[in-house]
């Protein structure tokens, strides 16, 4: 069992972590302080190679694997947590779905569209009424001959504001539960489709969130992924993956503050020496660092089971849940080894804290995952 990470992991590594520091560093305090994502940054995640990091490159993309992206993710989020979950909605929850259930059309029209980079994707399946329930969503699909009829609402569309291409999922067969339920690809630009209110967050800040409103939109026939009935099991299938990204993430936030904290503690001095002399701080360190690194392994053994198409649902779950709750965990601690001035903008330890706490929420809550974890134990 080897631990270490191939020549290809390090560069990917080394790459994205120059490009986080050096392009996305300078303007991530502005850019949350505004609340506007910059799509010259898109543009130069692309010419980088970073949109279509796990797809082949018969479809644009780098032809690497899962872990290449996890490790991506992990360092974008370690500057910017931000630009961390736009690529992780791009890919995970859009792009992935395409390319397991789409056709070679699709394929070659719209994921080959986001593995260069030429468009964003986003992913439509909470509403106002259904989260964690998704099968009770209410948004409605109907036949209309070459097209399929569109009504409803969607809330918390990452990428809502920017994206250009949208998996959506409505119900076709209300009578059907979650059996009626399809996966439809949009387009901004289709009648009726209309992006709603970008919402104020805590953090993630210039990620755009936004709701999106289908009123009599028109989709293609050609634009259903799947079969009518197979939209329930891709979304969820979807969010196994999708979960592993969010970990990836919510590691890279807690990797973040710990190394601002630990800097920090040794250049604060306080009774005549740096605090990191001083065995409460010692303490904190050693414990952020060690739940860390185990937030990592948990990471990234969901992202090699994938690669080897061993099943990961469960290990992404753990993987979700864990890095979740200690990156909410490790900015606590690290604002806390601030002092005063961590609470201060003038540092980026509480911009980490509040990027943290979306990472126990979105894509399947923290109390969501400990279902989905007990459930494959009792299972097996």
């Amino acid at each position: 069992m080897n631990f270490g990470l191939s020549e290809e992991h390090q560069m990917m590594q080394k790459v994205v972590r120059e490009f986080a520091e050096q392009v996305c560093g300078p303007s991530a305090a502005e850019r949350d302080e505004t609340e506007q994502w910059d799509m010259t940054l898109w543009r130069k995640m692309a010419d980088l190679g970073l949109c279509g990091i796990p797809w082949p490159e018969k479809y644009g993309g780098a032809g690497a694997d899962y872990l290449s992206y996890v490790i991506a993710v992990e360092e974008l989020s370690r500057i910017d947590a931000s630009v961390g979950v736009t690529l992780s909605a791009h890919t995970s929850l859009a792009g992935w779905p395409i390319y397991a259930f789409g056709n070679e059309q699709q394929k070659q029209t719209y994921l080959r569209a986001m593995a260069e980079g030429k468009s964003m994707g986003a992913y439509g399946l909470t509403e106002a009424g259904s989260g964690s329930d998704a099968a009770a969503m209410k948004t409605s699909a109907e036949q209309d001959g070459a097209e399929w009829v569109l009504n409803g609402s969607k809330i918390f569309i990452t990428n809502g504001a920017d994206a250009d291409i949208f998996l959506v999922f409505a119900q076709t067969d209300p009578a059907k539960k979650h059996r009626g339920i399809a996966a439809f690809i949009l387009e901004k630009g289709f009648s009726g489709f209309k992006v709603g209110k970008l919402e104020k967050k805590l953090g993630i800040r210039s990620s755009s969130t936004t709701e999106v409103i289908l009123e009599n939109c028109r989709v293609p026939a050609e634009n259903l992924l799947g079969q009518v009935g197979d939209g329930f099991k891709i979304a969820m299938m979807t969010l196994d993956g999708g979960r592993n990204g969010i970990a990836a993430q919510a590691l890279g936030i807690a990797q973040g503050a710990f190394d601002h904290a630990l800097e920090y503690a040794q250049e604060r001095v306080q009774f005549g020496r740096p605090i990191a002399k001083h065995q409460a701080i010692q303490f904190k360190l050693a414990d952020m660092a060690t739940k860390i690194e185990a937030a990592r392994l948990l990471t990234y053994q969901a992202a090699w089971r994938e690669d080897r198409g061993l099943a990961y649902g469960l290990q992404s779950a753990m993987s979700k849940l864990f890095a979740g709750d200690i990156a909410m965990e490790v900015t606590i601690e690290a604002v806390q080894v601030f002092g005063g001035y961590g609470y201060t903008r003038e540092y980026p330890v509480e911009r980490f804290m509040r990027d943290a706490k979306i990472t126990q929420i979105y894509e399947g809550t923290n109390e969501i995952q400990r279902l989905v974890i007990a459930n494959h134990l009792l299972k097996d």
